[in-house]
């Protein structure tokens, strides 16, 4: 899970500087105008994926459970699995269907404007267009890390990424279509990721079907996937309202900043999607460790993430620090952007650290049912940029801009902290003195 993260942020770095190949920042700017976009459409994946996902893990873990009913809960992961698939295409083409519809003036809302307004509409059309291929292709990734083939999953994501690599050579500098060939690119490697995990699923899993003939929609389905991806639905929507601020004050100091913005944002989602590498990769085994009620297994797979990610963070956020000017050297020749930029990645390193312990506190709430937690978390993540980048940036204009996030992401994890320390004891308990404890600890965060 680590490399097939790993991979994707490499290849988001080169995506960006296929398109800055073509010197322009209005393009560049595009690409930054379109993040929320396509966090909106990923969040639908969540919604289905995590949820789902987490279900067929913590049902796998019941079964070891002494006196469990193998062969109803075998029923049920094929029901919850055959609802998360399609569901995720559902899902996928109503918003790919209005989004395709509205592109301009979801460009325009997103503070487009000027010559990238065009370019943020082509991009944005193209995703919209592809939209239940990247809904599905996340659900079924996280249908295939549920049963625990980390292979499988990695090997699906780097499949992915050497075909996006290969389309954007074809459609950006052999074809010249700019960020409309980098749309198209991306829609149809993640159609080379769907056609693997279904491929995969369907011929090697052991345990979950995408079968039509066991979709079931009942009140517990949609409660617990829900519920879990409820959190994750909350968290990418706070995401693009965060996104959407930032871009409506940063396009008043000029496009150049909004470039630099997205050029060192896909600079610092190296480190950062390793960091997602391991908590997401560790869903499955909390998930499964938490529904057989095995205590150490959890804790010990906490620590081993929490110590992870620390190590991770060190060390790769170094070396990019050290090598920022010459990295981001090759995304523009714009002196102006390369200025902004080297200083907004630096703010956005040191995030790094926080976003993926905050990270690690949500999984391990998703994993373990803690939906109420989990969602406290999505939702202060949203709230409390908002207040902070517009203080930092009546007080300490474009620095203040540039460092709310970082405030941000400290702020959210010592949330966190006090949240997990008050819930822990639910982590390790029978289902009843989970309940107790996670009512207790409500009770607690409550006064």
């Amino acid at each position: 899970m680590i490399a097939g993260f790993s991979v994707g942020a490499v290849y988001n770095i080169i995506n960006a500087g296929f398109v800055g190949a073509l010197h322009s920042t209005p393009l560049l700017a595009a690409l930054t105008f379109s993040l929320p976009v396509f966090a909106l459409v990923m969040a639908v994946g969540g919604v289905f994926g995590v949820g789902g996902g987490t279900f067929v893990s913590r049902l796998l873990g019941s079964q070891e459970e002494p006196g469990a009913d193998a062969e109803a809960a075998a029923t049920r992961i094929k029901q919850v699995s055959s609802f998360t698939f399609w569901g995720a295409i559902a899902g996928g083409v109503v918003i790919g269907v209005l989004g395709v519809i509205f592109a301009t003036p979801i460009a325009m809302a997103v503070g487009a404007s000027g010559a990238s307004l065009e370019p943020t509409a082509l991009y944005i059309g193209a995703m919209f267009a592809f939209a239940p291929i990247y809904v599905s292709a996340f659900a079924l990734e996280q249908l295939v890390r549920a049963e625990g083939a980390a292979v499988a999953s990695m090997t699906g994501l780097i499949a992915s990424t050497i075909a996006n690599l290969l389309f954007d050579v074809v459609f950006i500098l052999g074809l010249g279509w700019g960020v409309l060939g980098a749309g198209i690119a991306l829609g149809l490697s993640n159609i080379v990721t769907v056609a693997y995990y279904v491929w995969w699923l369907s011929r090697r899993s052991e345990s979950i079907s995408l079968a039509p003939r066991f979709f079931r929609a009942d009140r517990e389905m949609l409660t617990t996937v829900f519920g879990v991806g409820a959190s994750e639905l909350l968290m990418s929507s706070f995401l693009i309202v965060t996104t959407l601020v930032m871009n409506w004050i940063a396009i008043a100091y000029g496009a150049s900043l909004l470039a630099a913005m997205g050029v060192a944002l896909r600079i610092a989602q190296l480190p950062e999607m390793i960091c997602m590498g391991v908590f997401m990769g560790a869903i499955p085994l909390f998930a499964y460790a938490f529904g057989a009620r095995n205590g150490a297994r959890l804790r010990k797979a906490i620590t081993g993430s929490a110590v992870a990610i620390a190590g991770i963070v060190l060390v790769f956020s170094t070396i990019v620090f050290l090598f920022r000017d010459q990295v981001f050297a090759l995304f523009s020749a714009d002196p102006s952007v390369i200025e902004d930029g080297t200083l907004i990645l630096t703010a956005m390193l040191v995030s790094t650290l926080f976003n993926g312990f905050t990270g690690l506190i949500i999984a391990v709430f998703q994993a373990t049912e803690q939906m109420r937690n989990a969602t406290i978390m999505s939702v202060a993540q949203g709230i409390l940029f908002i207040p902070v980048v517009l203080i930092g940036n009546a007080v300490f204009g474009i620095t203040g801009v540039i460092w709310a996030m970082t405030v941000t992401e400290l702020l959210v994890l010592v949330l966190g902290a006090a949240l997990f320390a008050a819930s822990r004891k639910a982590l390790v308990a029978t289902p009843e003195q989970a309940e107790a404890a996670l009512a207790a600890a409500e009770e607690a965060v409550a006064a």
